[in-house]
């Protein structure tokens, strides 16, 4: 299973669904790997310890190699590198992601990372792409790449209106690129439920007809502290009401995907 996390407003929690459903898998015992796509590199800091611009082998080396093909090139292995926790890997994100997009356009590399994902999906139980805030190659490049597709979105009316561009830019992809991605679910973030304007805001989705998945994930200065120890919650708070949402959330994901 491949899962890209995609929004493009920034700040709706892409990186922290990411990570901590990615190590909820990893908890489970399932081989998991997260793809940074994004070149602030927060999902590799977060999962990793160090930030991404120390590991020599990242993913700016990947597509760099990309463009330069030789019969002496690294296998995508050669880019992972293992977390402090079982069972979770990471392939780093890099800065020199930004100045490598408009040679990898030109070049016409747009489905080189479904292909290489599509590799290691052998060797991986789950795959999460975490991604920027932006429809740029890479984000493009995940949703060709992926098979599932989880949108944050965080309960204002700004986000609201993003979300039916980002849903808008998803069928396209479907419909020119991938008609195997799915939208898996609209993850509710930052939910209030004594407040009146989020429940509004997410009753409308639902109306809507929009795949708004049950579980809401509240905010908390936990996770805060997650993110300053460069711990994922199920580790570092595992008794914490937020980790248990997660854990409801990944379970509630991997029952969808074992009905269809």
């Amino acid at each position: 299973m491949k899962r890209v996390v995609f929004n493009l407003k920034g700040g709706v929690g892409k990186t922290s669904i990411t990570c901590n459903l990615a190590a909820v898998s990893a908890k489970e015992k399932l081989k998991t790997l997260v793809v940074d796509l994004d070149p602030q590199g927060n999902s590799s800091h977060y999962l990793l310890g160090k930030p991404a611009s120390e590991y020599q082998a990242n993913l700016a080396g990947f597509f760099e190699q990309v463009l330069s093909f030789s019969v002496f090139s690294r296998k995508p292995e050669d880019f992972i590198h293992p977390t402090p926790f079982e069972c979770l890997d990471v392939m780093p994100s890099s800065p020199e992601l930004n100045y490598l997009e408009h040679k990898l356009v030109a070049k016409h590399k747009i489905y080189k990372l479904k292909s290489t994902l599509s590799r290691l999906a052998n060797q991986y139980d789950r795959i999460y792409i975490d991604t920027a805030p932006a429809l740029n190659f890479y984000t493009h490049s995940a949703l060709i790449a992926a098979n599932r597709c989880l949108v944050p979105f965080d309960c204002d009316d700004f986000s609201r209106q993003a979300l039916y561009t980002v849903l808008g830019e998803i069928q396209e992809i479907q419909e020119d690129h991938n008609r195997d991605l799915r939208v898996e679910g609209i993850i509710v973030n930052q939910f209030d439920a004594r407040a009146k304007l989020p429940t509004e805001l997410v009753n409308t989705l639902i109306e809507e007809g929009l795949p708004v998945v049950s579980t809401h994930l509240s905010s908390s200065v936990i996770m805060r502290e997650s993110h300053q120890l460069r711990t994922p919650l199920v580790d570092f708070a595992p008794k914490h009401a937020l980790t248990i949402k997660f854990r409801q959330l990944h379970r509630s994901l991997d029952k969808e995907e074992a009905l269809t």
